[in-house]
């Protein structure tokens, strides 16, 4: 016997995806650019525009300035309600973008503008909103939201690293201690790479295509032969804000939109970086990370203070690349001049932006949790002088000493030398022949000292980023 299925009406609680339960109050400001309703309203827009340009080549009638404002605020204007008439209307047609036409229509009835119904979606294919709608709404996503939120973790990381920048740091290459940096210089090398990314993302231009059913023009040639439909095209879809694809079958091929997943991937894994870095670094006591009263670490260990915002962060940047993934690898690819597998897929952009949004975020809160543990951080530092064997060994061939690799290797590998052994090895064990300001450099230097221009990168770092944004 089978049991009764219990249904939930939708709430935070009973939504399937976690971005529009758990994470919703980080990710909401999306929603007018990832949501169906907000790609409803694009739709609308799109339409309003293209009947505006109608009416400018004589398809259409003149129309008077306010019935332009008119229009054009169709879109932005569109209420909710407004757009649930819409999907009334596609539970009959089960068809989303003759859905949008009907409501439109039905939005120009009892106006000045009735007598444009006919006239609404003419000569279009659904692709031709469908691209330019889909588009809109992540370049406007991308540019209100995603670029404040990383644009807002470079500054804090940035901060971070002005007040740490002469923070001396043994850095580690295979896991192993290498030479000394800085923790603030190590943190404007993530702020640099985030912000190129960034400006990636900003300069970033899309496509859009405005050319019926297969791409040809066939109805609009045919109908209006007297209107150059070529140049109309490339008019409308820059007023839009997008370059002209003029060479398409029925869909807008999504490379453009490939190659801007691609530079979020490529974000994200730098963001992911960072996580995994500063993972590390609580680990090993270099950052300390603040307890909040009343939050709980573990259900069995109470001492626990984990660094959940960095593993959160973690866990989505790679749903999020996943995601994107499946576009960059699908969405080129669509039989003969269109299949319909694309429809679904691009319903989910928002998803993988959503996702790569609540990292960046859950990024931010981490590092507003962590502050530089000096103490650690210097006796890590202090504990193996032989990360000095590097510059002794530089200086004394520059002054011509045989094989000075050697000499240095047969005293460091393979061991810790304190401090007080390195100071007597350095004293003793220098050539002869080398000159006293060598001598008197090699014996100065101390993994406190020895940080090349990490202070000055630090400097540097900041400057570029920005410049780049003037």
């Amino acid at each position: 016997m089978s049991q009764e299925i219990e249904k939930f009406p939708l709430t935070p609680l009973t939504a399937i995806s976690p971005l529009d339960g758990r994470y919703w109050g980080k990710v909401s400001e999306l929603s007018p650019f990832a949501s169906e309703f907000g790609l409803i309203r694009a739709r609308f827009e799109v339409e309003a525009r293209y009947l505006v340009e109608l009416s400018k080549v004589g398809i259409v009638r003149p129309l008077g300035q306010q019935e332009v404002e008119h229009l054009l605020a169709l879109g932005p204007s569109l209420t909710l309600e407004q757009g649930e008439r819409v999907k009334q209307i596609e539970d009959t047609t089960r068809h989303d973008v003759k859905a949008v036409e009907r409501g439109f229509r039905e939005l120009l009835a009892g106006t000045s503008m009735e007598d444009l119904s006919e006239y609404v979606h003419i000569f279009l294919t659904s692709e031709d909103v469908n691209n330019l709608s889909y588009r809109l709404l992540t370049r406007r996503g991308t540019d209100r939201v995603i670029i404040p939120a990383l644009d807002a973790l470079t500054d804090h990381i940035m901060t971070r690293a002005d007040q740490y920048k002469y923070l001396p740091m043994m850095a580690r290459t295979h896991g192993q201690e290498a030479v000394p940096t800085t923790l603030g210089k190590e943190l404007a090398v993530y702020g640099v790479r985030i912000n190129e990314q960034t400006r990636a993302l900003e300069k970033h231009l899309l496509k859009g295509k405005l050319n019926g059913a297969v791409g040809n023009f066939n109805s609009f040639a045919v109908t209006a032969p007297e209107v150059d439909w070529i140049a109309f095209s490339k008019r409308f879809v820059e007023s839009v804000g997008f370059e002209p694809n003029l060479f398409t079958t029925q869909i807008n091929p999504y490379d453009d939109f490939v190659e801007l997943f691609q530079i979020y991937q490529r974000a994200n894994g730098v963001v992911l970086d960072l996580d995994q870095d500063a993972w590390r670094y609580i680990s090993d006591h270099y950052l300390a990370l603040q307890a909040v009263k009343g939050e709980v670490g573990s259900s069995t260990m109470p001492q626990k203070v984990n660094p959940i915002d960095f593993e959160n962060s973690e866990g989505n940047l790679k749903f999020a690349n996943g995601v994107l993934q499946v576009f960059i690898t699908a969405l080129p690819i669509s039989r003969l001049q269109r299949d319909l597998s694309d429809s679904t897929l691009i319903r989910n952009v928002g998803v993988g932006l959503a996702h790569s949004l609540l990292s960046y975020k859950n990024t931010l809160a981490g590092f507003k949790r962590v502050s530089a543990n000096e103490y650690a951080i210097a006796e890590a530092l202090n504990k193996d002088w032989g990360i000095l064997g590097e510059p002794v060994q530089q200086v004394l061939r520059m002054q011509g000493v045989e094989d000075p690799y050697t000499l240095v290797t047969n005293f460091v590998r393979g061991r810790h030398v304190s401090a007080e052994d390195w100071k007597s090895w350095i004293t003793t064990n220098l050539p002869q022949g080398i000159s006293s300001d060598a001598r008197r450099l090699l014996q100065d230097l101390t993994p406190q000292n020895y940080l090349g221009y990490a202070v000055k990168l630090t400097d540097m770092a900041q400057e570029q980023i920005r410049s780049s944004r003037r």
